[in-house]
């Protein structure tokens, strides 16, 4: 799955590069010529965004190799603390510890975690239409007190278990699910399924089934609908008993993409994506991807099934790789005197 994805967005990020924003627009100026090695591990929600960047800045700079390899926030965190790469791919906040142990964060795109069903689920005309508020979400997922799906719509039928998956791999989409539900991800009820494309395929193929899932992984960007076999599970927000207008932004990602961008689907679940590195990074070429990701890279976001950083948070994250260039020139400048 992952390899289709990626074959996806660099098609349909070259169809058209679309980019909503406001205020004027950062620009990447090209340098003569880059060279280096740049490693990164983590996030399988940042995965697929990643490696197309990846693809279009070896277009300018090909001599520059990147290798980039998916196995959850948690894994990119420690690859990162313990120098095995040089930046990780990070789907939720970074903790205090990791900042005292040198995790050093710089914000790249948004998206979102959504709540999922089988498109075969008995009640899925219901669920679409009602949806479940947060609070009928926690006690799915946290408290385990909601245990059957016709005790929500009070169906006169036999018994149908909730069969609830969850993450089984240190991941930020879990964290930020379960922040959702005020909870952390140990505290999430369910059968452990490792990385996003595993929560799909379990869903898809169990009608009582509900699950959490990133946006590309919930959505075919070719279509801009869910993936087959599964549906978005909407939220009551306002827990008025039924999906209102301004709800009812999940059958198609464009419309989910403008809910995340102008708060009506909340944060949590909702959130920036990081890249991470031990300190401040050293490497010419990965500063160079750093500032191209938040430039020229921005313009393939939205067609890749993610969310642009306005273009004040842009400037913001831009300029804490700006303060990093400078002081490396001068001690270049410094070693060239003494030699």
């Amino acid at each position: 799955m992952l390899t289709s994805i990626r074959r996806l967005l660099t098609i349909i990020a070259l169809a058209g590069m679309v980019m909503v924003s406001c205020g004027p627009e950062p620009r990447y100026h090209k340098k003569r010529s880059i060279e280096g090695r740049i490693t990164l591990s983590g996030a399988f929600a940042l995965y697929p965004m990643t490696t197309l960047w990846a693809e279009e800045f070896r277009k300018l700079y090909p001599e520059v190799e990147i290798d980039i390899t998916a196995g959850g926030s948690g894994k990119g965190i420690t690859d990162v603390l313990s120098g095995m790469v040089d930046l990780a791919m990070v789907s939720r906040d970074i903790s205090a510890e990791e900042e005292a142990k040198g995790a050093w964060k710089i914000g790249v795109v948004m998206d979102a975690v959504v709540p999922i069903i089988s498109s075969a689920h008995p009640l899925a005309d219901s669920l679409l239409n009602k949806g479940l508020t947060p609070r009928q979400l926690q006690q799915i997922f946290v408290k385990q007190s909601l245990t059957q799906w016709n005790e929500i719509f009070s169906v006169p039928s036999s018994e149908m278990m909730i069969n609830v998956y969850t993450r089984s791999d240190a991941c930020g989409a879990a964290e930020m699910w379960a922040k959702f539900l005020h909870s952390r991800q140990e505290m999430l009820a369910g059968v452990g399924v490792y990385g996003d494309p595993g929560i799909t395929i379990a869903v898809k193929n169990d009608p009582l089934a509900i699950g959490y899932n990133n946006l590309i992984f919930a959505y075919d960007l070719k279509t801009k609908r869910p993936f087959s076999g599964i549906k978005i599970l909407p939220i009551d927000l306002n827990e008025n008993g039924r999906i209102d207008v301004a709800e009812n932004f999940y059958e198609h990602l464009d419309s989910l993409q403008h809910a995340i961008q102008d708060g009506r689907y909340p944060s949590p679940p909702a959130r920036m994506l990081y890249f991470v590195s031990k300190g401040k990074p050293k490497a010419r070429a990965v500063h160079e991807f750093l500032k191209w990701v938040l430039t020229e890279g921005q313009h393939y976001v939205l067609a890749s099934g993610y969310v642009p950083l306005p273009n004040d948070q842009r400037l913001t994250e831009l300029s804490k790789v700006r303060l990093i260039i400078k002081p490396l020139h001068r001690h270049k400048a410094k070693d060239s005197l003494n030699h």
